[in-house]
């Protein structure tokens, strides 16, 4: 990308923020400075972020972080409307994030052990699940949070990219998880069932349909043998039906999707206040700060989308859903263009768990498919999603610089 093209999308992102928190202040009553100051301190860290890593280590794929900064920034414009609160907390996880971000973009570049962990990333896994099991706190129904001095952390949304590190790892050495009668597909089938079972232990429903798409998905794209692929769907089928007979929850949110309409004031109130803020958006939307997107029960997080939709209009809804399918598609992009397998793996592991987190969320939302409760990436609240996505994308960003290092050490080899 030129100097040009790198520049003219930050203007593109400045301009939005500047009109987006501009108008909320104009709207607020007490936080006004507040919500610009807080504007400026996002726009500033997103640039700085981006410039520091460009020049230092150079990225390779430029608009994987500009859709990044522009989906963060439609979400703080969004939390400064609904509380401004969970926008500062917000902030506060981005200046995080971004730290984190660019350390795990240059150790991902610069190291050559993450194809030489192995079993490591399983492990380490199975440690969080027993760490969240004996100090876990219970938030929404679910044991999935552990408390550090006061903050809430995920331990959920780290176990999703080990994930993917664990399942490249089985793709790139496959000799590694045969045992007697067991292939790699069997093997690997089993470990991954055995983290579904951790996730049943916590309540975490959504994030346990995740998993298994992605291994399912993983699987189809890798060529698993169609026996195991087969075999994996029906358990996972089975599975599924067993939780939707026996487990309340699950009972609940299936009976919500079907027919929320008889529910409307007591279990779908939620997904019914949903839909009449989309609908009552319209094409073009209320108006930043022009809605009622309070009447939504968890707007900031699981239904900020429906929020958007109100006040940005089904255009505005429709211009997020692009910016993820731009996002998936760069990823997608970037794998494709990988010589090296284990890198090939991890970034389509990453696209494809991006690409099934945000179509879960939104399905739910839209009432496309049963609500679960996953956030919407990049634009939720939610500090540990948030600190997940930024080391997600800094990964995909440093798999992104192995094809040109490849292409760099093949220049040099012609031309001795």
């Amino acid at each position: 990308m030129t100097k040009r093209g790198i520049i003219r999308p930050w203007i593109l992102i400045l301009l939005i923020n500047v009109l987006g928190y501009g108008l909320l202040a104009l709207n607020s009553s007490g936080v006004g400075n507040e919500i610009i100051r807080t504007g400026a301190y996002v726009t500033i860290a997103l640039m700085v972020a981006y410039f520091v890593v460009n020049k230092i280590s150079g990225i390779t794929d430029n608009y994987i972080f500009l859709i990044v900064s522009m989906l963060f920034s439609i979400g703080e414009i969004m939390l400064c409307r609904l509380d401004y609160d969970f926008a500062e907390k917000q902030m506060y996880w981005l200046f995080i994030s971004l730290t984190v971000f660019l350390v795990a973009y240059i150790l991902f570049k610069k190291l050559e052990i993450w194809q030489k962990l192995g079993y490591s990333y399983y492990v380490l896994a199975i440690a969080l699940f027993l760490l969240t099991l004996i100090m876990g706190t219970v938030q929404g129904g679910s044991k999935n949070w552990i408390v550090i001095a006061g903050y809430t952390f995920q331990p959920s949304e780290i176990i999703k990219l080990l994930v993917v590190l664990f399942l490249a790892d089985r793709y790139t050495h496959p000799e590694r998880y045969r045992f007697k009668k067991l292939d790699e597909d069997m093997t690997v089938s089993i470990l991954v069932y055995v983290l579904l079972g951790f996730f049943v232990l916590q309540r975490e429903w959504g994030t346990a349909v995740l998993v298994v798409l992605m291994h399912l998905v993983m699987m189809y794209i890798f060529g698993a043998r169609l026996k195991v692929m087969l075999l994996n769907l029906l358990f996972a089928i089975a599975g599924g039906g067993l939780g939707a007979l026996f487990v309340s929850h699950i009972k609940v949110r299936i009976s919500v999707w079907l027919d929320p309409w008889s529910q409307v004031m007591d279990k779908a109130y939620q997904i019914t206040q949903s839909l009449f803020a989309i609908t009552g958006g319209g094409l073009f939307g209320t108006g930043l700060a022009q809605g009622s997107p309070w009447y939504i029960p968890e707007v900031h997080s699981d239904f900020i989308f429906a929020a958007i939709c109100e006040e940005f209009g089904i255009l505005g809804g429709v211009g997020v859903v692009l910016l993820y399918l731009l996002l998936v598609y760069r990823g997608i992009r970037i794998a494709m263009s990988i010589d090296n397998l284990f890198y090939r793996c991890v970034a389509t592991g990453i696209s494809i768990m991006l690409g099934l987190q945000i179509f879960i969320i939104l399905g739910g939302v839209i009432k496309l498919i049963p609500l679960t409760g996953i956030t919407l990436p990049f634009i939720s609240y939610g500090g540990s999603s948030l600190l997940t996505c930024f080391i997600s994308i800094a990964v995909l960003e440093a798999c992104a610089t192995k094809k040109a290092d490849s292409e760099t050490e093949a220049i040099g080899i012609e031309e001795k």
